[in-house]
């Protein structure tokens, strides 16, 4: 079980019952985790939020005094982050870029691209000599690197480090580096090397692969102002009290930075960030035995929190009780001390949480789903079934 804070159960029992599933939003929370993990990081690091965890405009708000820019990874991306939060420092990564896009990015001033091919390179200088013919735009080609082994094993995901369609072949990123560097493209500037490998690493692996990638874009012998290490900090999903340990992955980062003076250090944490600060809430409707085992169905599903389904796990969560019951028929009780959480959707999948121990579970109480606030609604199928979709609240101390 997992608690929430005190703003979001207020909140979410204050809430009629047609205003659920709700998404609840602790920004002062968030804020505090922000100023954290700000603290914890040396001052040659800079710190990117990946607007693709959650892009909420009250989210990248609340971010915007903890971080030193936004990375965006499409076209709509960068229309939502510049509206949300005009004037920042803007990245624009990802694959499979099209020319529209990367014309808008050039329009709007984006100050970095990650540059994913040799195609994507070459289709960006000729854009950038249309149409920013008065600057030199920065660019980090995005390299796959081989890592020491075991250092993605405990990773969920993996970018990098085998076959994949993210970034560019370490061979084919040297060329590219070099032909940025002795000015073929005199519209580019290299400005450094991004590279982004796993996601769900701890702080021991993440330096690992920091440390790896680092020494190898100062080993190719050009001038580079920075180093881009992606994000991908582990979220424990099974033991969601366990926090990413920003003080060793920052201590860590200081002794780089020391052997590299000159070298800015950037990172682009999403999930690590914002994931804390959510709350999916929700309502049991029925509770039913099948086959010796309870299950409680509640409104709502994985088409509003898709992660579980994705990640194949079970999302922590709390109960919160709910005495009132206004209706004349008999209130559904779970007899057991273990039941299985599952959403209004027509499919076996659509499976919140297996085993929660929650004795004598009633139609009525309500459920917290935590770790709700990074992909979750944003990646979820809305519009399966076509139910309702969520309430979203947004909670402030400073309000």
């Amino acid at each position: 079980m997992t608690r929430t804070t005190a703003a979001v159960h207020d909140r979410a029992l204050s809430l009629a019952s047609t205003e659920l599933p709700a998404y609840l939003y602790d920004l002062t929370a968030l804020r505090a985790h922000a100023a954290a993990v700000r603290d914890a990081l040396p001052e040659q690091v800079e710190l990117y939020y990946a607007a693709k965890a959650n892009p909420e405009p009250e989210i990248l708000a609340a971010l915007g005094p903890y971080v030193d820019g936004y990375e965006v990874s499409s076209g709509g991306e960068l229309a939502h982050v510049t509206g949300a939060v005009p004037g920042r420092p803007l990245a624009f990564g990802g694959p499979g870029k099209t020319p529209d896009e990367v014309t808008t990015a050039l329009e709007r001033g984006v100050e970095r691209f990650h540059v994913e091919s040799e195609y994507e390179l070459r289709m960006l200088a000729e854009l950038a000599r249309r149409y920013a013919p008065g600057r030199r735009v920065a660019v980090l080609p995005r390299v796959n690197l081989p890592v020491p082994d075991g250092s993605l094993a405990g990773g969920s995901l993996a970018m990098g480090g085998r076959p994949t369609p993210f970034g560019m072949d370490p061979a084919r990123a040297v060329e590219s580096v070099r032909a940025l560097a002795d000015g073929t493209y005199r519209h580019l500037e290299l400005r450094g090397v991004h590279a982004h490998l796993a996601s769900g690493l701890e702080a021991g692996e993440q330096l690992a692969v920091a440390e790896t990638v680092v020494s190898w874009a100062t080993g190719l012998g050009v001038p580079l102002a920075e180093v881009n290490i992606g994000g991908g900090m582990t979220v424990d999903y099974a033991h969601p009290e366990r926090r990413f340990d920003w003080a060793a992955y920052g201590k860590g980062l200081a002794r780089l930075t020391e052997t590299h003076p000159g070298l800015t250090l950037r990172i682009e944490p999403g999930r690590a960030l914002t994931a804390y600060c959510g709350w999916y809430v929700t309502e049991v409707l029925d509770v039913k035995h099948s086959h010796g085992e309870e299950f409680a169905v509640v409104r709502g599903g994985t088409h509003h929190l898709r992660t579980p389904a994705t990640k194949g796990h079970d999302q922590p969560c709390s109960v919160l009780t709910v005495d009132a019951w206004p209706h004349p028929w008999p209130r559904p009780t779970a007899e057991g001390e273990r039941i299985t959480v599952a959403g209004q959707l027509c499919t076996p999948k659509d499976v919140l949480a297996r085993n929660v121990r929650a004795p004598a579970l009633r139609a009525g109480d309500r459920v917290a789903f935590a770790l709700a606030g990074a992909y979750a609604w944003n990646i979820s199928h809305h519009d399966f079934l076509m139910h309702p979709r969520p309430g979203f609240h947004f909670l402030d101390a400073e309000d």
